[in-house]
């Protein structure tokens, strides 16, 4: 699993690990937006001229996880929700692991990010040997790198002190560039610059010298007899059948004599169906992945039989998929959109793919399954992202409001500043009250530009054209108002 030992650190490299460092320490205190990808760039490229001295070549699929990877960082950037830029982040770590470790399977596609912590401290290491031996032990070539950075420094520091005190356009302009800093802040400021060089060094040496995670060999399982494991398969085809066709009668004859018979309510029939019917889903994927393991598939017959019985469950569990979004979207309409249940269609979306996805393996081979699955992952997390999570509920319930009168003040108080455009539309007191909280957050919380989202910016544009009006005491019953409707 162990690859080879990294060859002596190059100096581009130690460059971009040390060009990540000052930037984490100046950009990353305030907050993360565009500052993070901005960070990740020269990370990035340390860990390329590090894998270019080990003699790793770029592969095509190498490059999308890159692209990927660092596309998912314009997600902070773009929206001011912390949960849609959380997700981003971390299928950005993800698909740069991969990236680094170039794996092609199952193993490797979940192991891959061990395989960058495990370089924390080697990483470390490995920089230290490369910078020691290239100033060749001698002090006098890193103390006149040290001389001319400190030169650097002051000559930067005083005639920007003085160009700035000449001119207060250019004062302004140094100002809204450069971060600002003070003595208290500078331990954090240390640690920013440490966790930058320590996690691009990680990054390089996972480059130069990854695990092998592909070498992992997963036993297969023992192929058991056409009975044992395809009755049990055929009967849950059959039940999934009879499910299937309950719901094409409930679709065509109506919901209203289901819900006399059963006594639910429309927003009850819903609510009850979709968490049981989303269970049901990700369990399919795992009988079809234990199926998979004990079929056999040796003879033209066992492998028919196994596309046959797992094809006809696959098609029958998107239908699942399908009853199961409907299940929502029926609740939807009966109580409004929310960040959970928005999520939770999102990933019923997602598997559903996967599944397509497993019959497309089925028919062309399994090779490329690992990587697309992840990539298709990756590609729900950004478009999730880019399409403001927030925004569409905002629109959503907005929409609702205008067509029933019926509007959750409350939730609409703690979306984020993304949902500033869609509650912008509602009628005043209504607008104001539904935008005090967020107005008052993007005012104690105004930070430097490459902290700032777009989302941020532009909610503070549509706020700054249609100051907020109304007060406590107009908004309170308001809110009691919409209780009782």
């Amino acid at each position: 699993m162990h690859g080879e030992p990294p060859a002596r650190i190059r100096a581009a490299t130690l460059w971009s690990v040390l060009a990540t460092g000052v930037l984490s320490m100046l950009l990353l205190g305030d907050g993360l937006a565009l500052n993070l990808l901005i960070v990740a760039i020269p990370a990035a490229v340390g860990a390329y001229f590090a894998a270019q001295a080990a003699g790793r070549r770029p592969r095509p699929w190498t490059l999308a996880w890159a692209v990927g990877g660092l596309a998912l960082l314009l997600v902070p950037a773009l929206r001011d929700a912390g949960w849609p830029s959380f997700l981003a982040v971390v299928s950005a770590v993800a698909l740069g692991s991969l990236a680094l470790h170039g794996s092609r399977t199952w193993p490797g596609v979940f192991l891959g990010p061990f395989g960058v912590l495990a370089s924390l401290l080697t990483g470390l290491s490995w920089g230290w040997r490369g910078l020691r031996d290239r100033t060749g032990g001698s002090r006098g070539n890193l103390g006149s790198v040290v001389r001319a950075v400190a030169v650097t420094a002051v000559l930067l520091l005083v005639f920007g002190a003085l160009f700035a005190s000449a001119d207060a356009a250019f004062a302004d302009v140094l100002g809204d560039l450069m971060p600002d800093a003070s003595v208290a802040d500078g331990p954090w400021r240390l640690l920013l610059l440490a966790l930058g060089v320590v996690g691009a060094l990680a990054a390089a040496h996972t480059a130069a010298a990854p695990l092998q995670w592909d070498r992992i060999e997963v036993a297969p399982g023992r192929p058991r007899g056409r009975v044992e494991w395809a009755l049990p398969l055929i009967v849950l085809n059959v039940l999934f059948v009879a499910f299937n066709a309950v719901q094409l009668a409930v679709l065509f004859g109506g919901y209203d004599s289901v819900l006399k018979k059963t006594g639910l309510t429309y927003s009850a029939y819903a609510r009850q169906g979709f968490w049981q019917l989303l269970i049901a889903t990700l369990l399919t994927l795992l009988v079809i992945v234990f199926a998979l393991r004990w079929a056999p598939r040796r003879a033209p017959g066992d492998r028919g039989l196994v596309r046959g019985v797992l094809g006809t469950l696959c098609v029958l569990t998107l239908v699942v998929v399908a009853s199961a979004v409907r299940r929502m979207d029926m609740y939807v309409e009966a109580y409004g959109l929310t960040r959970l249940r928005l999520s939770v269609v999102a990933v019923e979306l997602w598997l559903g793919l996967v599944i397509v996805l497993i019959m497309a393996a089925g028919v062309w081979g399994a090779r490329w399954l690992p990587r697309v699955v992840a990539a298709s992952a990756a590609a729900g997390v950004l478009a999730f992202g880019l399409l403001s999570p927030d925004g569409l509920i905002a629109e959503q319930n907005v929409q609702r409001y205008e067509d029933t009168g019926k509007f959750d003040l409350v939730y609409a108080r703690d979306l984020s500043a993304d949902a500033v455009p869609a509650l912008d539309r509602l009628k005043e007191p209504l607008r104001s009250c539904a935008l005090q909280d967020i107005a008052k957050d993007l005012r104690d919380d105004e930070g430097p530009w490459y902290a700032t989202s777009w989302g941020e910016a532009h909610a503070r544009r549509v706020l700054d054209d249609r100051p907020l009006t109304d007060d406590w005491e107009t908004c309170n019953k308001v809110r009691q108002d919409l209780m009782y409707r």
